[in-house]
């Protein structure tokens, strides 16, 4: 891996750990439940995105296939806050 690809990889997993700040507190002071629901969401997808970065410039494959996982834990997590939130109940 090149230098300039090397430092690239670094400085987008850094702006990709900055921007949990303000989803972190999204998610803490939302005013409402929606609102939480989506900064929930938008840090599962930021941390997919540092998992990825990280299995690049570590060069583990494994990495991926954690990435993948949390992928679709997150999107059933989603589904079934969204769920409870709309309706009152989860299943």
């Amino acid at each position: 891996m090149t230098p300039f690809v090397q430092a690239g990889l670094q400085l987008a997993l850094f702006v990709l750990v900055l921007l949990m700040i303000p989803c972190a507190h999204r998610a803490w002071i939302g005013p409402s439940g929606a609102d939480r629901l989506q900064a929930i969401d938008a840090i599962t997808t930021l941390m997919i995105g540092i998992i990825i970065v990280l299995a690049l410039l570590q060069g583990i494959s494994m990495f991926i296939d954690v990435a993948l996982a949390l992928a679709a834990f997150a999107f059933i997590g989603t589904l079934a806050l969204a769920r409870y939130i709309s309706e009152g109940k989860a299943f």
